[in-house]
C-alpha cells in the first residue's frame, strides 16, 4: 500500500477482511485494528524512505489462533518505545503496541531493504 494517510483504514479493512472467516477473528478485531493501524501509521509518518517506497502488511493466524501482523517498510532504522508526557499530541504508539500485544519486535528484511515491525494479538487480551 502507498505511504499516506489513509493507509491504516486500508489496513484496518484488510484485516477485517482477512478475519472475518476465522470464527475466533471478533475476539481478535478490537485489538488487531487497533494495532495495525498504529504499526502502519508510523511506518507512513517516521519511516525515512522515498515517498514512492511501499508498506507491505502481512497477516498470519495460527492454529491456535494467535494473530501475527506484520508491517514491512523501506527504513532500516528501528522504531524506539518512549514515554510521552501528559500533554504529548503523539507518540504513543509503540506504547499501545506493547501494552496491547502478546509480544513484539522488529527485524531486518531479509534479501530486501527495510525493516518490518511485528506484533502478535491474542484472543484473551483484548482491546475492548
Amino acid at each position: 500500500m502507498p505511504r499516506h494517510r489513509k493507509s491504516p483504514r486500508i489496513a484496518r479493512q484488510e484485516l477485517r477482511s482477512f478475519l472475518h472467516p476465522h470464527p475466533s477473528g471478533e475476539l481478535l478485531l478490537p485489538s488487531g485494528e487497533l494495532l495495525v493501524s498504529e504499526l502502519v501509521t508510523n511506518a507512513v509518518q517516521h519511516a525515512h524512505a522515498p515517498r514512492d517506497r511501499l508498506i507491505l502488511i502481512r497477516f498470519h493466524l495460527a492454529p491456535n489462533r494467535i494473530l501475527r501482523i506484520e508491517v514491512h517498510d523501506a527504513d532500516s532504522e528501528k522504531p524506539a518505545l518512549r514515554a510521552a508526557s501528559d500533554s504529548d499530541e503523539a507518540g504513543r504508539g509503540l506504547l499501545l503496541v506493547h501494552e496491547l500485544a502478546t509480544e513484539w519486535g522488529c527485524c531486518p528484511r531479509i534479501n530486501g531493504i527495510g525493516k518490518f515491525v511485528w506484533c502478535h494479538v491474542s484472543p484473551d487480551r483484548s482491546a475492548a
